[in-house]
């Protein structure tokens, strides 16, 4: 069986914002606003009164999905082939990302 090659650890937040304060010249405090921003951001279009699509240019669009209630029924269980009852879900929100352009490109 071939070995998986070690993966590098991701980049903690404080990291982040260090690597991006010191590209953008910014101070660490500011760098952390910007992200706090546009978290609310984010919140705005994603909640109840919002459009339910956010889009961060070149990357993602993020985007609320609605899924409706189910109703309970009965079908057959794939594992044990026996006829069950399956339980009603909820109506629930979800949270849909997809790459853009820019973000596909980088891969």
């Amino acid at each position: 069986m071939a070995k998986k090659a070690p993966t590098a650890k991701p980049a903690s937040k404080s990291e982040v914002f260090a690597n991006i304060a010191t590209t953008t010249g910014l101070t660490k405090k500011q760098v952390t606003s910007v992200f706090e921003a546009l978290t609310t951001e984010i919140g705005k279009a994603l909640g109840k009164k919002g459009s339910g699509v956010f889009q961060i240019p070149g990357l993602a669009k993020i985007m609320r999905k609605d899924i409706p209630a189910k109703a309970a029924r009965k079908g057959i269980d794939p594992f044990t082939k026996q006829m069950r009852d399956f339980p009603a879900k909820p109506a629930r929100k979800s949270v849909r990302v997809r790459p853009l352009k820019g973000l596909k490109g980088m891969v």
